[in-house]
């Protein structure tokens, strides 16, 4: 109990009503407690020798959209942004990153590798990804280190879909099965052999949407076949069996069925790493159902959880102010982590001042809102909530015990490999909140001011 006597709290605090934007504001030593915590107290107690689920890092997407936003602004602009996200000094140190396999709804239109009813695949080529897309990701390579790469279609071809076309929904017809899952393959490879290495891919985003946008529809039994008979089978078999296969990739409310059908099948769920997920089916509290990836974390203790998307819809200029929208991002990073998520990526890294490019106008925001025009960079309140996690809880580290005693504080913990523990507190309320942090027999008086995030470091 005296491991702590002489260690200080180092707090780094982003509140609503002030300048402070991931700032150090305080170093304050730890105290022996003399006494247990009354009913009253607000407190936060920490314990760091109960350990859980290991941090497989956090970033966002490099979608075409982001890649191309990037080559509009002026060369020192574009060496700010991708600082911003990569380098873990001077930015928030992002360690992963995800990209689509050809296009999007964030792309300047549909398009694929292949030419159209190309069965062998011969004219496969990612040339259109080497103008601006492939560059964007050796860059943030280059400035983060190592970088995880997670890769996702949207939609297989037209011509080997039910409805003939990449948008509005449709299914993956039964004789392409084999040529898609070929497909797949070839695009890592071609994207290892351009020097930009793959650490994993999910099976289709969002298949239970139909889509105005690229979109495929798999049931639960149709994404299990595909993955035991097509999909991991060719994985191994072009030499890819390391690459991390993540499943689902879609909402929370229908994660559990979704992740039983597929890893209580024993020869799917041998090739599958992760159930993946996205935040799009409700905005509030209990309703955004983190119970159900609670749920999948005890069923199938092995898997691991990923949440792979999340943005908020709807562009609006006049709301890149809004403090609501970090407090989006930390209230789901909070309770994703406590559910058991051992990695967490953010959708568009940054987007011109319309909330795209988009080519069917599904207009979103991102935390970086670059204007294409003026040169001007915009940071919202998002980019620094995320940076309260991804720049302080390292990969490797590990989620540990923290609790809250009042609903006004909401909190997650991680113990570092270098044994530096990072305390995450987020107070959404109009309230200051005077606290203590209770770790190891000592404690500390903090502060929490209204609508603020503070890390806590020691």
């Amino acid at each position: 109990m005296t491991a702590l006597r002489h260690q200080h709290v180092h707090v780094y605090t982003t509140a609503k009503y002030t300048r402070d934007r991931l700032t150090l504001t305080a170093v304050l030593p730890f105290r022996e407690l003399q006494e247990q915590p009354s009913e009253t107290d607000v407190c936060v107690f920490v314990d760091a020798s109960k350990c859980f689920q290991t941090l497989v890092g956090i970033g966002g997407a490099i979608t075409d959209a982001v890649a191309q936003t990037l080559a509009k602004m002026p060369l020192d602009k574009q060496q700010t942004l991708m600082r911003a996200y990569f380098d873990s000094q001077e930015g928030i140190g992002y360690t992963m990153a995800r990209t689509s396999i050809h296009s999007c709804d964030f792309s300047p239109y549909s398009y694929t590798y292949v030419a159209e009813n190309d069965v062998l695949l011969n004219s496969f080529s990612i040339a259109h990804d080497q103008q601006y897309r492939i560059p964007c990701l050796k860059q943030a390579m280059q400035l983060a280190g190592s970088l995880k790469l997670l890769v996702s279609p949207w939609s297989p071809p037209a011509w080997m879909k039910s409805n003939g076309s990449m948008l509005n929904g449709g299914r993956l017809l039964p004789q392409y099965r084999q040529q898609w899952a070929d497909y797949i393959t070839q695009f890592i490879h071609a994207y290892e052999k351009a020097g930009v290495p793959i650490w994993g891919l999910t099976v289709q985003n969002e298949p239970m949407a139909s889509q105005t946008w690229e979109s495929c529809l798999f049931t639960a039994q149709e994404e299990c076949d595909f993955i035991k008979h097509y999909l991991g089978k060719t994985l191994h078999q072009q030499g890819l069996s390391e690459k991390k296969t993540i499943a689902w990739d879609h909402n929370r409310d229908l994660i559990y069925q979704r992740a039983r059908i597929i890893l209580s099948d024993v020869d799917a769920a041998r090739y599958v790493w992760g159930i993946g997920y996205h935040w799009y089916e409700t905005w509030t509290g209990s309703a955004m159902r983190f119970d159900n990836l609670k749920r999948v974390k005890e069923a199938f203790p092995q898997t691991e959880l990923i949440f792979t998307e999340g943005c908020i819809e709807k562009f609006d200029c006049q709301r890149l102010d809004d403090w609501s929208l970090g407090e989006r991002y930390a209230y789901s990073m909070i309770h994703d982590f406590n559910a058991g998520a051992s990695a967490w990526l953010d959708w568009n890294l940054f987007l011109d001042e319309t909330g795209g490019p988009n080519h069917v106008g599904n207009v979103c925001f991102a935390p970086i809102i670059a204007d294409t025009h003026s040169g001007d960079v915009h940071y919202t309140n998002s980019y620094y909530y995320l940076g309260h996690f991804s720049k302080f809880a390292k990969p490797q580290a590990q989620r540990i015990i923290s609790s809250s005693n009042r609903d006004s504080l909401q909190t997650t913990a991680f113990l570092n490999t270098d044994g530096r523990v990072a305390v995450i507190v987020l107070n959404t309320t109009e309230t200051e909140i005077d606290y203590h942090l209770w770790a190891d027999g000592h404690s500390v008086a903090l502060k929490s001011l209204p609508h603020s995030m503070m890390t806590l470091l020691y």
